[in-house]
């Protein structure tokens, strides 16, 4: 199989890319490379003959249309999208013209290229819309978000990758483009951009540097590995239904603090120091229009397609952790030259 990945150089994308490859599919990954997109995440799989890669921009329709002709995929993965939500509250425009402007462009390029496919090929073909939770909104202390629930988005992140959503939903109703949506929870691994909390907590604490948490850190996050991840978008590419959504969670609803000295509780046992890491947590101002609960429902992908997320938050962080502390060669460039741990987000007071 022929599989067309967009922002395979990103967090989750090369994560898809690593595994796609070492099944033996043929895979080309285009991406941008923006600040986030890392070809470093990409060494295992380098220089594969079953692996390709294109520096494009999803929104360029040129060349979207001449990666579809000259690669011919089977199945397309859309992952490009800009995803940090404190970036989207001091930059919303570089966010509106990924997530939608873009993912119009490449729904159109698929449209193009599927309709002009063989009756056998054109059956087989297949447009995965990667999304997030975080489309559905801030939840109760009850309940979680299934594919039925509806959008409510707080951020400019969250409204940007809802119109996307419903993009991709109304090229499937509309012309019948066989589209499937997944909508994931909170990811976290190796290759993980410096910016995200986990990454963040762990190398400010190797640097001894605040751990900063947002609020009281009460804010609940279901969290899943991302090789788990990675495994459910092969699954639902493949076997998931057109016009179908198909929510992918871990089952692993914790809060922030409790994830963040949970950090901390690794690190002592991992990488001793003479205090507790713990002594580095700093509670900070919340961001602005930050959701409460995120909770995500996976029982129709579980039940309808038979996956199940294989790493508990336990065996996920311990992996990530030890990760990250014989990965200095990969994190150590972004924390000089692109990402330092900084505080993002932040709007200017009146």
């Amino acid at each position: 199989m022929r599989i067309l990945v967009t922002g395979g150089a990103g967090f989750i994308g090369s994560a898809l890319v690593r595994y796609l490859v070492n099944i033996n599919a043929e895979v080309l990954n285009v991406d941008k490379l923006t600040y986030a997109g890392n070809l470093a995440s990409l060494k295992p799989v380098e220089g594969l003959r079953n692996y390709r890669f294109l520096r494009a921009d999803i929104c360029d329709r040129v060349a979207m249309n001449e990666a579809f002709e000259t690669f011919q995929p089977d199945y397309v993965i859309h992952l490009a999208a800009e995803s940090h939500v404190d970036r989207s509250i001091t930059g919303a425009d570089d966010f509106v013209q990924t997530n939608v402007n873009g993912t119009f462009t490449m729904l159109e390029a698929a449209r193009q290229y599927w309709s002009s496919l063989s009756q056998n090929r054109k059956a087989i073909f297949k447009m995965l819309h990667v999304s997030t939770d975080e489309v559905y909104g801030s939840l109760g202390d009850r309940g979680k978000f299934e594919e039925v629930s509806p959008y409510d988005p707080s951020s400019p992140y969250s409204a940007s990758k809802a119109a996307s959503d419903h993009f991709a939903t109304a090229w499937q109703r509309t012309y019948g483009l066989p589209v499937v949506i997944s909508n994931c929870s909170n990811n976290y691994g190796p290759f993980h951009f410096p910016e995200k909390l986990i990454p963040l907590m762990i190398l400010n604490a190797l640097d001894r540097k605040p751990l900063p948490v947002y609020g009281t850190g009460s804010n609940i996050r279901d969290w899943l590995y991302v090789d788990d991840h990675a495994r459910a978008l092969w699954l639902i590419v493949r076997e998931g239904r057109p016009g179908e959504k198909y929510n992918v969670g871990g089952r692993n609803e914790l809060r922030n603090i409790d994830v963040v000295n949970r950090i901390c509780s690794l690190l002592d046992e991992l990488s001793p120091n003479a205090s507790h890491y713990g002594d580095l947590i700093t509670f900070v101002d919340d961001r602005p229009g930050h959701d409460a609960r995120y909770a995500v429902d996976a029982t129709k992908l579980e039940t309808e397609l038979g996956w199940k997320a294989q790493e508990n938050f336990d065996t996920g962080i311990r992996k990530t952790v030890e990760w990250y502390l014989e990965n200095g060669w990969w994190w150590q460039p972004l924390r000089d030259k692109v990402y330092s741990g900084e505080r993002l987000g932040l709007l200017e007071k009146a």
